[in-house]
């Protein structure tokens, strides 16, 4: 990658010398703001998932790998436990698992953020210069683009960043200036230019547009966006980026080689999802274009099928991989997270990267989070007969790791399928763990109670179809916990395109106290519930294993870890 020496010159006189020299999707609660918790409650607090020790967070922001450090950066209130206060908050890790807690990096201090810093990325320029791109909002509510750099580029924690006095780089001009937001991470292209996306909307019509630069410092608006979709509504935190075409390894988001495609990912703001393609960047005219067996807008594919928002990825230089990072709302209310003392958490780092079909993602935790596997038991050729239960003893089910094999001998009594059955989150609802069927629902109770008061299965049910067989997964908070005030207990789920012929499915499910983070078919599907239990917490929660089809599931191997806890942000203040 090359880069101008204007844009090399520019950057380092900024940086010397400032080294010497609304339209918000958030529900507002402005009387519980600044209202700072005096006692955090543990009953649901995460045990490995990120979270600083209270308040409130959301969206991860400008996550990226520098000189043998891990940076994530993410919206936080430092001073309450509801949105408000936003800050960039900043942790460090050399392993994604453990993290250590720093100063934010950015907050209100400018005429161009003075009423708001909020989400953006990271760009690793040429040089070796990280520099940040975030949206600002000013005393007039326009949303505007501004960019922060390192203050001292031999600390190698980054702890101090500071915002030269040129900004912002991108005024909303010609376009909606509260729907503006949300920069992606720049890529350059041989043509000498670097390329961002802003998300944004016109009408119902979800919009990203494209901005160009030669230098980093000005930009200008591309004639058309680079792709927009009706009825979609704002298109938040947009991630645009190259995938592989071959094996599981990650590309710089400049790669401009052979044998890959592109992502485009927006997160809508009227569904609260996370939505993404998969195309072509026709470069020579700046647009993207889905392929024809990518669906675009409310029916696509979706990195989660659950609790899952604002997500953002990036390149992982040091092991060759791409990352994504997403948040995780509470499902409770918001009075519930007051007196909690904390809301937000985000999800485990997970590798991305192409399915061999080409028609969607794969997604898997990251390798080191194994490294916090503890106690572990196992079970193999486990028979389970209809309406059967078999418990997982040995661990700590609360905090815990779960990977099972699933078979069956035949597919012969598979229910038919119904082509109206569109919307898996409704047919979930009405095909629960506890309704019979043929194949399936066959999986696991996380969190569950000794007696099943309370548990939140996640599950497998197999339809037949005219060509193929169609595969239903569900994370279901429905029977999650006897408190019914103030939570949302949805039956969330996804469709699985997975083969098989060779009779099996398998399951992953990472069990965190208030989460269950799974992955269905080797990261095929991917569903995040939160839920908040009452009896089946800390020792008191268990895990089965269950059948409730008609025909005899396998447990071919099933393997479960108490999972330890990792160094996590200790000390934010």
């Amino acid at each position: 990658m090359a880069m101008s020496n204007f844009l090399s010159i520019s950057l380092f006189v900024a940086f010397l010398f400032l080294n010497h020299g609304i339209e918000a999707s958030h529900v507002i609660y402005p009387e519980f703001q600044s209202l700072a918790a005096t006692t955090v409650q543990q009953t649901h607090r995460t045990g490995f998932h990120f979270q600083p020790p209270k308040h409130w967070i959301n969206d991860p922001n400008g996550p990226m790998y520098y000189n043998g450090i891990y940076h994530l950066f993410y919206q936080y209130n430092p001073k309450g436990a509801v949105w408000g206060n936003i800050v960039w908050a900043h942790s460090v890790s050399k392993d994604m698992v453990n993290w250590q807690a720093l100063e934010p990096a950015i907050y209100p201090s400018k005429p161009f953020d003075i009423k708001g810093c909020w989400s953006g990325s990271a760009t690793i320029l040429p040089g070796n210069m990280p520099v940040i791109l975030y949206t600002g909002i000013d005393s007039e509510e326009r949303q505007l683009q501004n960019y922060a750099i390192p203050k001292n580029l031999s600390d190698p924690y980054l702890r101090e960043w500071i915002k030269p006095d040129n900004n912002p780089l991108v005024f909303p001009n010609g376009v909606n200036a509260t729907s503006f937001r949300d920069p992606t991470t720049a890529w350059w292209a041989n043509d000498g230019y670097w390329r961002i996306l802003i998300g944004s909307r016109r009408k119902h019509r979800g919009i990203a547009y494209l901005y160009k630069s030669r230098d980093f410092l000005k930009w200008t608006k591309a004639k058309h966006p680079i792709h927009s979709k009706g009825k979609t509504g704002n298109w938040e935190c947009p991630d645009f980026f190259p995938v592989s075409l071959s094996g599981a390894n990650g590309l710089d988001t400049s790669y401009d080689g052979p044998d890959k495609k592109y992502v485009l990912k927006v997160s809508l703001d009227v569904t609260r999802y996370d939505y993404y393609t998969i195309g072509s960047y026709l470069k020579n005219k700046d647009i993207y274009v889905p392929d024809s067996t990518s669906v675009d807008g409310w029916g696509g594919l979706r990195y989660d099928y659950g609790n899952f928002y604002a997500s953002k990825t990036f390149f992982d230089a040091g092991k060759g991989r791409r990352i994504l990072w997403g948040w995780a709302n509470e499902s409770d209310s918001a009075e519930d997270d007051i007196a909690k003392g904390w809301a937000g958490i985000q999800t485990i780092p997970r590798s991305l990267w192409l399915d061999p079909s080409g028609k969607q993602l794969l997604q898997w935790p990251i390798r080191e989070i194994e490294t916090l596997r503890g106690k572990n038991t196992q079970m193999s050729n486990k028979v389970l007969k209809t309406g059967e239960t078999v418990e997982v003893q040995g661990i700590t089910a609360a905090q815990a790791d779960v990977e099972v094999t699933f078979s069956f001998p035949n597919l012969d009594k598979a229910e038919t399928f119904d082509p109206s059955w569109v919307d898996a989150q409704k047919l979930c609802g009405q095909k629960g763990s506890t309704v019979k069927g043929g194949v399936g629902p066959f999986g696991l109770l996380t969190l569950a109670s000794e007696k099943l008061e309370e548990y939140t299965p996640v599950f497998f049910r197999v339809f037949k179809a005219p060509d193929k067989h169609v595969v239903l997964m569900c994370s279901d908070a429905t029977s999650s916990s006897l408190k019914t005030k103030g939570l949302y207990k949805p039956s969330f789920a996804g469709f699985v395109d997975v083969n098989l012929a060779d009779n099996k499915l398998s399951l992953r499910s990472l069990i965190d106290h208030s989460v269950v983070e799974s992955f269905g078919a080797g990261g095929k599907t991917c569903i995040t519930s939160r839920v908040y239990p009452t009896l089946a917490v800390s020792n008191n929660a268990h895990l089965f294993a269950f059948n409730n089809g008609t025909e005899t599931v396998t447990i071919d191997k099933l393997t479960a870890w108490s999972m330890n806890k990792p160094q996590m942000n200790e000390g934010l203040k």
